[in-house]
């Protein structure tokens, strides 16, 4: 958890800081910072919103948990040929913090993102793996077993550019384990990222 807290602070701390772009001298450590982070995001989220990685039924889904609020790192895509050859995904760091002490993921991926035509708009998609700090079996009522300590992670979103720099992103997120482990309850979140981009 408490590593969990650390990269929080330090990606807050990001955040709120998007004048460093144009502030950071050229090869100060900030200026080296910025050239490898793309985009930074905070973002509100229902918790537990679905029972399955897919949201087949919005009428089923649960509005009344709005609990977690997320913070993220999108990194630059590396100039490598591996990561053109599976579509220029952007690498990714974060957390999805629950603020009534229920299970927070701690996460790493690759996120593509497609536009859609000539518009402000695209799609998403983020896969990759998360920690958590919820239980793995045994978990007392109202809370669940997630069976692995890491699980699946997999993220669906439809955003647009709202400026040159600042995004909006639905996104559906959703970790389990696919069955690896004994115990498989896994967890969906529903919310908007807002970003900035360097």
């Amino acid at each position: 958890m408490k590593r969990v807290l650390s990269a929080v602070a330090t990606l807050a701390i990001l955040a709120a800081s998007p004048a460093l772009a144009q502030d950071a001298a050229p090869g100060s450590f900030s200026a080296g910072v910025l050239d490898i982070v793309d985009e930074v995001r905070i973002g509100g989220h229902f918790h537990e919103i679905y029972w399955t990685m897919l949201p087949q039924n919005p009428q089923d889904w649960y509005w009344n948990r709005f609990e977690d609020i997320s913070f993220d790192v999108l990194f630059t895509t590396p100039d490598a040929d591996v990561f053109r050859w599976i579509g220029s995904p952007r690498p990714e760091l974060g957390a999805t913090i629950n603020t009534k002490g229920q299970d927070s993921l701690f996460h790493l991926g690759l996120t593509w993102q497609l536009p859609i035509f000539e518009t402000p708009l695209y799609l998403e998609g983020t896969f990759g793996a998360a920690a958590h700090n919820g239980y793995l079996t045994n978990a007392p009522e109202g809370y669940r077993n997630f069976g692995c300590q890491v699980n699946f992670y997999e993220r669906f979103g439809v955003g647009a550019n709202l400026t040159e720099n600042a995004t909006a992103t639905l996104t559906y997120e959703h970790t389990s384990n696919a069955g690896l482990c004994q115990e498989n309850a896994g967890l969906s979140n529903f919310g908007l990222r807002l970003g900035w981009k360097f």
